[in-house]
């Protein structure tokens, strides 16, 4: 069900925008570029991930698997949309590259349907049970914080590479 949210959201990049000095020239597939990127944002990504893990179970206490697993399958939901959002351009996203409408409102509408899910019969049919909203400062705000240093690590990235990918 997580993926499936994910990858409604995914559905709507080929209506995106794409940064014009993205267009002035072909781009080809480079490998070499996709590894550098892979090693450079993927620990960053997991870091964030053990972040929420670390805080679950030292900061929440959380011992239950069904807690666990609520939280983390909201909280995959909204990390991912939102770090779309980060990978799809150079720039700063939300600031100086803005998305298509279509994929604003798929996030915002995928996040929030992710957050929903564990309160419906649907949610408790695969396994979810209702949370108290005081997790939704993992669900919203590691993702956020994942947003400021991946954004932060990209310029890094840039300045060591010259380009991204």
């Amino acid at each position: 069900m997580q993926s499936l949210l994910y990858d409604f959201g995914q559905l709507t990049l080929p209506f995106d925008n794409v940064d014009e000095e993205y267009l002035k020239e072909p781009k080809k597939w480079n490998i070499k570029s996709l590894k550098n990127f892979m090693l450079f944002m993927g620990p960053l990504s997991s870091t964030f991930d053990m972040i929420v893990f670390a805080s679950i179970w030292f900061i929440f206490g959380i011992r239950e698997a069904s807690i666990f697993q609520t939280i983390w399958f909201s909280y995959g939901v909204v990390s991912n949309l939102i770090g779309m959002h980060i990978i799809r351009t150079a720039k700063t996203p939300f600031i100086q590259s803005n998305a298509n409408k279509v994929v604003y409102a798929s996030s915002i509408i995928l996040s929030i349907i992710a957050i929903l899910v564990p309160y419906t019969a649907l949610g408790h049919v695969i396994g979810l049970v209702s949370n108290p909203l005081s997790y939704l400062s993992i669900i919203i705000g590691v993702p956020i914080l994942y947003c400021f240093v991946a954004l932060f690590a990209k310029k890094i990235y840039i300045k060591k590479y010259g380009e991204w990918i």
